[in-house]
């Protein structure tokens, strides 16, 4: 599984983002996907997760400020981020769990100017 991200920059604390993780096969087939990110100079964290099912999990810090949804037709999966803080500053990482193997993202920069 190949997945691809884009929507990554800079925006002002307060403002918003919209990340796209495209995968290149049906996400009928995938168990788990979702967002990580890696904060500089920090551990990756889980940040938002959909399972096949339909269920979503949030870190506490982001829940009320961001959604994690999917088209399948498009076979991409979106994290809608509002109300951005500087501490969200990080390399957001698209992750997919399929077929019992794990499979990650380049990453792409999110940086949240005060």
């Amino acid at each position: 599984v190949q997945l691809v991200e884009s929507g990554g920059g800079l925006v002002q604390a307060g403002g918003s983002l919209r990340l796209s993780c495209a995968a290149s096969t049906s996400l009928f087939s995938i168990n788990v996907m979702g967002w990580y990110r890696q904060p500089p100079g920090k551990q990756r964290e889980l940040v938002a997760t959909v399972t096949s099912g339909g269920s979503t999990k949030y870190v506490d810090s982001v829940k009320g400020r961001f959604t994690i949804s999917r088209v399948f037709a498009e076979r991409t999966v979106y994290l809608r981020m509002e109300s951005l803080e500087p501490e969200d500053t990080a390399v957001y990482y698209c992750y997919a769990r399929h077929a019992l193997s794990d499979y990650w993202g380049q990453g792409t920069q999110v940086t949240v100017s005060s």
